[in-house]
């Protein structure tokens, strides 16, 4: 077996694995009981009238089942999933060559839709309201435009950035929902099945625990649940239990709150750089060498949400529950 046999039996096996993880029906689903709610009314009524589903936003935090749930969306509807992401879609003939492979009632699926080039973003317009292409051949003074005929099928678009999205393609959507948050009980349940997905026992409590530290992300929860369980069989337990779950959690140094090593440096960074704000996203960053957007898409959202900081028209300010987590008095 050859060095690329290697790599694509090891992609595989992870990919099997992340299959395994994911459910595959509204059922299954575990959380996010208003949007679930919705899409079963629209799946059913598309199915009744023997229709496409209306094309889907879904926007929110990375982590939170987008690609998920565009996957259930395509099982309910009893159809093909093709998937892909903006960035990767580089010229017009990219996006027509996807377009035109599609089948009667495929569901579409493009991650990080903000990220589509303008140019390419235009040919979705008629394709989505229309189902078709205009596609220009030939070059100078024999240029002409042929107009292609789409199946009709479903655009699943996932964002974590919706106000990025042009006015245009963002009011072709027929049905836009946010993902949001996973409560500790919501996450309890996906580790638990999680467990029972890698043979694992957990008891209760180390469950909750890891719960409680997974940043109400089931992305996030199932991430930290395979260090848990690499720390658990390296000591040769059977079963992971509370007090090794933390042990795992502080040599990862995931705190109480979900906080990890990036959260501690943009916080402390802010306090102690900045006098606690209001400071401008790129300061921050350049002072703790992350990525403004990074900090802005994957670690702001759960820091407002737990409101640790503040975003005012002069900068990030943090709040008096930042200074309470890590015991510094505001004066000092």
């Amino acid at each position: 077996m050859d060095l690329n046999e290697r790599i694509l039996d090891t992609n595989e096996h992870i990919e099997d694995e992340e299959n395994q993880l994911r459910p595959q029906s509204f059922d299954e689903y575990i959380g996010q009981t208003d949007l679930k709610k919705n899409l079963k009314v629209f799946v059913g009524a598309a199915k009744l009238r023997n229709e496409t589903l209306d094309h889907v936003l879904l926007y929110g935090p990375p982590g939170l089942g987008k690609t998920t749930m565009s996957m259930i969306i395509a099982n309910e509807m009893g159809t093909h999933l093709k998937a892909t992401t903006g960035p990767s879609i580089e010229k017009t003939g990219d996006l027509v060559a996807i377009l035109t492979s599609l089948e009667p009632g495929d569901v579409l699926f493009i991650d990080e839709i903000h990220r589509l080039n303008k140019v390419v973003e235009e040919i979705l317009y008629p394709a989505m309201e229309d189902f078709y292409v205009d596609v220009v051949i030939g070059k100078e003074a024999s240029t002409r435009s042929i107009r292609i005929d789409l199946p009709p099928f479903t655009l699943v678009g996932a964002t974590t950035r919706a106000g990025d999205l042009s006015a245009p393609l963002r009011d072709r959507f027929g049905i836009v929902s946010k993902l949001e948050y996973y409560n500790e009980s919501e996450l309890t349940a996906i580790i638990d099945r999680t467990s029972q997905v890698y043979h694992m026992d957990m008891d209760e409590q180390a469950k909750r625990e890891l719960a409680r530290r997974s940043r109400g992300t089931p992305r996030i929860a199932n991430r930290l649940f395979r260090r848990v369980r690499d720390f658990a069989q390296y000591n040769g337990d059977d079963t992971i239990t509370k007090s090794r779950t933390i042990e795992a959690l502080q040599s990862l140094k995931v705190d109480e709150l979900g906080l990890d090593d990036v959260d501690h440096k943009y916080l402390l960074g802010i306090i102690q750089r900045f006098r606690g704000g209001p400071v401008g996203l790129e300061a921050i960053a350049a002072s703790i060498g992350e990525e403004p957007l990074t900090l802005e898409d994957v670690y702001e959202p759960y820091l407002l949400q737990k409101g640790l900081i503040k975003r005012t028209p002069r900068g990030r300010v943090v709040t008096e529950l930042a200074y309470q987590h890590f015991h510094i008095s505001k004066e000092s």
